[in-house]
C-alpha cells in the first residue's frame, strides 16, 4: 500500500517508520505548517487541570511555572504522550475525539475540578467548553 502523510515531519516521523517497517511506501508532503501562538502570561495556580486538545498546543505552552503533577486530560493517545514525554504525570486520554473528551470528563472523577485551562489550536471543530457548560 502507498501512504501520504502530509503532517509536518516532526509530528508524523514515528508513522513513517512504522508504515514502512510494515512494509508499505510511504510519501511525505508537509501541507501544513503548525507555528506558536502567542499568548498573555497564564497563571497556572488558578486551574485544578488542564485540557489538551492539541499535541502541538503541548508542545508551544510555555511550562515554565506549572507544576506537573497537576491533572491533564488529553484528546488522544498521542496527545497525552506528547504531554508525558514533557513530565506531566497525571494524564488520561480520550480516543481522539473531543467530543468524548467531554464525554469523559463528565463521567469520571476529573469533574470534581471546578477550573480547567483549555490549551488547543487557534482554530478548533468542536466547541469543547459549550458542551461542559451545557451538562453543568
Amino acid at each position: 500500500m502507498h501512504i501520504l502523510l502530509t503532517r509536518p515531519l516532526e509530528d508524523c516521523s514515528e508513522m513513517i517508520l512504522k508504515f514502512k517497517s510494515l512494509g508499505h511506501q510511504v510519501s511525505h508532503i508537509p501541507l501544513i505548517d503548525i507555528e506558536k501562538v502567542n499568548y498573555e502570561e497564564i497563571k497556572f495556580s488558578e486551574y485544578g487541570g488542564i485540557i489538551f486538545t492539541s499535541a502541538n498546543a503541548v508542545k508551544y505552552l510555555n511550562q515554565n511555572n506549572i507544576d506537573k503533577n497537576i491533572k491533564c486530560f488529553c484528546v488522544g493517545n498521542f496527545t497525552e504522550k506528547k504531554a508525558r514525554s514533557l513530565g506531566f504525570q497525571s494524564t488520561g486520554a480520550a480516543e481522539g475525539n473531543v467530543s468524548n473528551l467531554g464525554e469523559i470528563m463528565l463521567q469520571t472523577y476529573w469533574t470534581r475540578i471546578t477550573t480547567f485551562l483549555w490549551v488547543s489550536g487557534e482554530i478548533t471543530s468542536f466547541d469543547l467548553e459549550q458542551q461542559l457548560l451545557k451538562e453543568g
